[in-house]
C-alpha cells in the first residue's frame, strides 16, 4: 500500500515537471514574435498599429499554452494525488 502511494506521488511529480516545461515554448515564441514585429515596424513605420495589434493577439494566444501547462502542473501536484490515493 505504501509503495503504491509512493509510485502515485512520483508519477504526479514527474508529470507536473513535464507539464511545466510547456512554459518554455511560449517564452521563446513570444520573443521571436516581438523581434519580427520590431523588424517590420523598423522597415515600414506606417504599419505600426496593424503589426502591434496582430503581435499582441498572437502573443496572447501563445501564452495560453503556457498557462495550460501551469494549470496542469498544479492539478498534478495538489489534486491528482488525493484522487488516485483515495481509490486505493
Amino acid at each position: 500500500m505504501e509503495m503504491a502511494k509512493a509510485i502515485i506521488m512520483a508519477g504526479c511529480a514527474i508529470g507536473a515537471g513535464l507539464a511545466l516545461i510547456a512554459g518554455i515554448g511560449p517564452g521563446i515564441g513570444e520573443g521571436n514574435a516581438v523581434a519580427k514585429a520590431l523588424e517590420a515596424i523598423g522597415r515600414q513605420p506606417e504599419c505600426k498599429g496593424d503589426v502591434t495589434s496582430t503581435m499582441l493577439l498572437g502573443c496572447a494566444i501563445a501564452e495560453t499554452t503556457g498557462i495550460y501547462g501551469f494549470v496542469t502542473g498544479l492539478l498534478l501536484i495538489f489534486v491528482a494525488p488525493g484522487i488516485f490515493i483515495g481509490r486505493l
